[in-house]
């Protein structure tokens, strides 16, 4: 049932990028301009932490590779 709240459909590097920049961002609550602004870094890092982005889900995306399954009658 979680597999079709949330289906994986980011690609592994993608989820790299995203955990890095969400911590980058995050980081501003604590040096820097010190904005609240900087807790909106939650969205990528939990988003590439789970593998899973609603937005893709919604608008049907995909950046994981799928693989096919053959089957033989």
């Amino acid at each position: 049932m979680l597999a079709k709240l949330l289906p994986g459909n980011e690609h592994p590097l993608e989820r790299a990028v995203r955990v890095v920049l969400g911590l980058v961002v995050l980081s501003l609550v604590f040096v820097g301009p010190r904005t609240p602004w900087a807790f909106l870094g939650v969205v990528p890092l939990v988003t590439g932490l789970l593998g899973s982005c609603p937005l893709y889900t919604l608008l049907g995306i995909s950046t994981c590779p799928i693989r096919t399954k053959t089957t033989t009658t």
